[in-house]
């Protein structure tokens, strides 16, 4: 394909799902790039929630894609685009799984049948994992900032019930003020926490496994490489 044909023939971004998927069906590779990118972090974490591995991960995904638009005339649209290519790319990382020998379970196993694996996780020294140490002391930094940003009345009474454990008299007797004020400090003091802590979660797992661009561009490259090799060795 050259520069100027590819330029007319790039869908433009707000094309459906289906009108791209027929420009794939009717050979327009620059389609299925586009398809790609739309996906490309769906798919990266679903396939990397299966396998734990980023080099692995890539490699499964290049494939899934292959299994994608090789399929691609067979698409129906009583799914999403992404829903039929996230089952793609569930199965290439299950069979990359069993090919290592790895045990599998089906994604759909009641939770009885893995309680004691995850009980085992749940209850394995947190010493004997790697890189704990290094993880404890950034979520301590992440405790001790969102303390030190709390009112000084209530950072103090949770400093005292909180840490150090005192117990309701004892707190109120050091601070000299009333039982019910230190209860009624604590309780806002665990709120603000709670809600500090709970929206830093939030903006981390959002940028867990992130997908940066240039992974993205190596994807894209990479399956596009392999479709003109395939397409090249399939002509007469």
């Amino acid at each position: 394909m050259n520069t100027q044909h590819a330029l007319h023939s790039m869908p433009p971004d707000a094309s459906s799902d289906a009108e791209l998927v027929a420009m794939v069906t009717a050979g327009n590779d620059l389609a299925f790039a586009m398809i790609m990118r739309r996906n490309n972090r769906l798919l990266f974490r679903t396939a990397r929630s299966i396998l734990k591995s980023d080099d692995d991960t890539e490699d499964v995904l290049q494939e899934a894609y292959l299994r994608a638009w090789r399929s691609m005339g067979s698409f129906r649209a009583d799914a999403r685009l992404s829903t039929w290519l996230v089952r793609i790319v569930v199965n290439a990382a299950l069979g990359r799984l069993r090919r290592t020998g790895a045990q599998v379970l089906p994604l759909n196993a009641e939770m009885d049948a893995e309680r004691e694996t995850l009980e085992t996780h749940m209850q394995a020294n947190p010493d004997d994992q790697p890189e704990t140490s290094a993880m404890r002391a950034q979520i301590r930094q992440q405790i001790e900032a969102r303390i030190d940003a709390l009112p000084d009345t209530f950072r103090t009474v949770f400093m005292l019930r909180g840490v150090e454990e005192m117990s309701v008299e004892e707190a109120a007797l050091a601070l000299d003020i009333p039982q019910a004020t230190v209860r009624s400090r604590f309780f806002r003091a665990r709120s603000i926490l709670r809600e500090g802590l709970s929206r830093d979660i939030d903006m981390a797992i959002g940028d867990a496994f992130s997908f940066a661009g240039a992974r993205c561009d190596r994807i894209v490259a990479g399956v596009l490489s392999q479709i003109g090799s395939e397409r090249g060795s399939s002509r007469p």
